[in-house]
């Protein structure tokens, strides 16, 4: 039972609730193992965390649970120098390195800065879903508007917009044969800097012995550093009124730029690429839900946090121990890894009425979807931007459900790959 909470196949299924509510119940904080994956070795097994107070616990004390001594991931990086670069990156820091690298982000987002990109999102939310009729696969439309607001805010051309889609698809579904060596851009239509780049791509994702790259590593990940440089070079000459000029005047070297840029593109985009879909799912398979909301469109706030509840898009976070320490029933060591599962804490009956009931309505909903403690979701205000403003357009129309769904092999993140559907206005 515990081995299946680890393998990516078990998620391309479903979220395992049922065997999260029986750990919760039976062995909050215990041992999960860490079987080989394919030609993904074996790892050391870590301890699991399932309950909501043992999550938030881990999450808002990181001189306790680390961020930074083995970065966020389950698997661990391959060499020391994989694990050195994935450091660097703000996601993977503690305080009070993390707090400084945080400022700097968070002074590119000013008030005004945040108004304006809302009247810009809903505008390309309504062009977006306007666009998308009859036959289409939501997941696929749903994507634009993520990789099309990142691409904004950074200052990205936006013909260059589709390859922030495949390399977030490189690093994050790399579990999954689908999205593991994705390359959907095509050269034509992108910038010269963008064709450079793109020759920067790795030939092989193996390394010399054979075994499968570190997908986060620096070589695996070439032609997307290249273009980071070769946007910080362009933003250096003329700056523009954008986050990656901003945060470059506000103090990022040349390696916490090339991070800060992996964070936004892979973070900033693979999030809501699974959230937006996953919460229409959740919509349609809850009809009577879906039809409240439609009557009362005032509960589209309640709703949203209702379905990223319901439907999380990161699943789990890793920690390292930095020292021995009890938690719950669990004696854990210096150095062991410690896996928090926001997938589980979200449904823990101590803190939710009906946990397994999707409920609009649902108040107050401390749901832990977009992190807690020092490392809360950055981004998560703008993830709401655009959900509601996704959402807001589907109201009217008829979705009509066309094909089974297709989940993401990910032990990470809870994504669907299809979501075909037929969408028509309402008469």
């Amino acid at each position: 039972m515990r081995e299946e909470i680890f393998l990516p196949t078990t998620y391309a299924s479903g979220v395992p609730y049922e065997t999260f509510r029986t750990l919760r119940a039976e062995a909050p904080v215990c041992r999960i193992p860490e079987p080989a994956v394919g030609a993904w070795p074996a790892g050391p097994g870590y301890w699991g965390v399932f309950r909501h107070a043992d999550v938030k616990h881990v999450l808002r004390t990181p001189e306790v649970f680390s961020s930074h001594l083995g970065a966020t991931q389950i698997r661990d990086p391959d060499t020391p120098e994989d694990l050195e670069f994935v450091r660097a990156m703000m996601l993977n820091q503690d305080p009070p390195d993390h707090s400084r690298l945080r400022r700097i982000v968070a002074s590119a987002f000013t008030p005004r800065a945040i108004r304006a990109l809302e009247a810009t999102i809903e505008d390309r939310a309504r062009t977006l879903i306007a666009s998308a009729r009859g036959d289409v696969d939501f997941v696929e439309v749903a994507a634009d508007l993520p990789v099309w607001t990142l691409a904004h805010i950074m200052g990205v051309p936006s013909s260059d917009r589709r390859l922030l889609y495949d390399w977030a698809s490189r690093v994050i579904g790399y579990q999954d044969a689908e999205y593991a060596d994705l390359s959907s851009a095509t050269a034509d239509p992108l910038s010269p800097m963008a064709r450079t780049a793109l020759r920067q791509r790795p030939s092989t994702l193996l390394r010399p012995d054979g075994r499968p790259m570190n997908p986060r590593s620096k070589a695996a990940l070439r032609d997307m550093f290249a273009y980071a440089h070769a946007l910080a070079d362009a933003k250096r000459d003329a700056p523009g009124d954008d986050i990656m000029s901003r945060m470059l005047t506000g103090g990022l070297s040349d390696a916490e730029f090339e991070n800060m840029f992996f964070l936004f593109a892979v973070a900033g985009n693979e999030t809501l690429r699974n959230g937006i879909p996953g919460g229409l799912l959740t919509l349609l398979d809850h009809p009577a839900q879906f039809a409240l909301l439609r009557s009362d469109p005032s509960l589209l706030d309640s709703a949203i946090e209702e379905t990223l509840r319901y439907w999380p898009p990161v699943m789990d976070f890793r920690r390292t121990a930095t020292q021995d320490v009890k938690l719950g029933p669990a004696s854990i060591r210096a150095g062991d890894k410690v896996v928090v599962y926001h997938a589980s804490a979200n449904r823990d009956e101590t803190v939710f009425d009906s946990p397994d009931t999707f409920d609009i309505t649902r108040t107050p909903n401390d749901h832990v979807s977009f992190g807690f403690g020092p490392h809360f979701c950055l981004g998560a205000h703008l993830a709401r931007v655009q959900m509601r403003a996704i959402f807001r357009e589907l109201l009217p129309l008829t979705i009509t459900p066309t094909g089974p769904p297709v989940r993401l092999a990910s032990n990470f993140q809870n994504g669907l790959k299809h979501l075909p559907v037929h969408l028509t206005p309402t008469r």
